[in-house]
């Protein structure tokens, strides 16, 4: 079988022609600043730096304005010189920054206030899950202001293999994690067992619709409607789920249908891509 054909090295797009849909509107275009973004992003790809000369070459720029952001951006620790000092690499500035406010905090505070949205106006509850230590955590919770509702407690463990949170975090993992994920896997108190073959077969099913919605596996009466929290990969940073259920008195409330676009939105709010496929 003949080799595959490398695939040749075209120049960075720069930030403003990435795709239209996420083409920045021209009266708020800061070219410095892309440009030093478009470094950074470049450099990041690198683990052993690059040459002023080949960042002028990735990124199709003139040398004399590359030099100068280079230089601003070592001047604020941003990114270093090699030792050899022919070579750009990043600093671990970015990631003490990042951990100046932990990942998971940063998420729930920008997450609490879409999910206070989505209960008032779906009138039901909202919670977050996250992948923690081979099963799923429940990070965030909000309940119906309805008072009518049904609700996972905040800082519960719930199981990864039978719970719409544990299915969308699989669906939408890359290779290496699911596997990861799985062996790390313990069975929590009364979890539904399955096979690999049906567990495989609700995956596909859950990223060829982008979201999940069936009867819980946990409480009767209760439908669990659940979407992806995407990053820019598209991997899954957390899920949005609302265990929905329907009021049979006098009161008229949002359809399942409505509820569920809500909660479509609302995780579109958090996710880092414009790529989900939620049709």
């Amino acid at each position: 079988m003949p080799a595959a054909t490398p695939k040749p090295r075209g120049r960075r797009p720069k930030t403003s022609e990435v795709t239209p849909d996420t083409a920045i509107d021209d009266r708020y275009r800061a070219p410095a600043l892309d440009k030093g973004l478009d470094i950074l992003e470049l450099l990041a790809t690198q683990p052993h730096g690059l040459t002023r000369a080949e960042i002028v070459k990735e990124m199709d720029r003139s040398a004399s304005e590359i030099y100068r952001m280079l230089e601003r951006l070592v001047a604020r620790q941003y990114v270093m010189r090699t030792p050899s000092g022919d070579r750009y690499a990043l600093s671990l500035k970015l990631f003490a920054l990042a951990h100046m406010h932990p990942p998971l905090s940063r998420l729930i505070n920008q997450a609490l206030p879409i999910m206070d949205d989505f209960t008032r106006k779906a009138e039901q509850s909202c919670h977050m899950g996250v992948y923690d230590r081979g099963n799923v955590l429940i990070s965030a919770q909000i309940n119906s202001p309805s008072g009518w509702s049904f609700a996972v407690q905040r800082g519960a463990r719930v199981g990864l293999l039978d719970t719409a949170s544990g299915h969308l975090l699989l669906a939408f993992a890359d290779e290496g994690s699911f596997k990861r994920m799985l062996a790390e896997h313990t069975p929590v108190d009364g979890e539904v067992p399955t096979t690999l073959e049906a567990l495989q077969a609700t995956l596909a099913s859950i990223r060829e619709r982008g979201y999940l919605e069936r009867d819980s596996a946990q409480t009767q009466g209760v439908v669990d409607i659940s979407f992806p929290i995407l990053g820019p990969d598209n991997t899954a940073l957390a899920t949005l789920t609302c265990p929905y259920i329907r009021r049979i008195d006098r009161h008229v409330g949002p359809e399942m249908a409505q509820v569920r676009e809500y909660l479509r939105a609302a995780a579109r709010a958090l996710s880092l891509t414009q790529g989900m496929n939620t049709a």
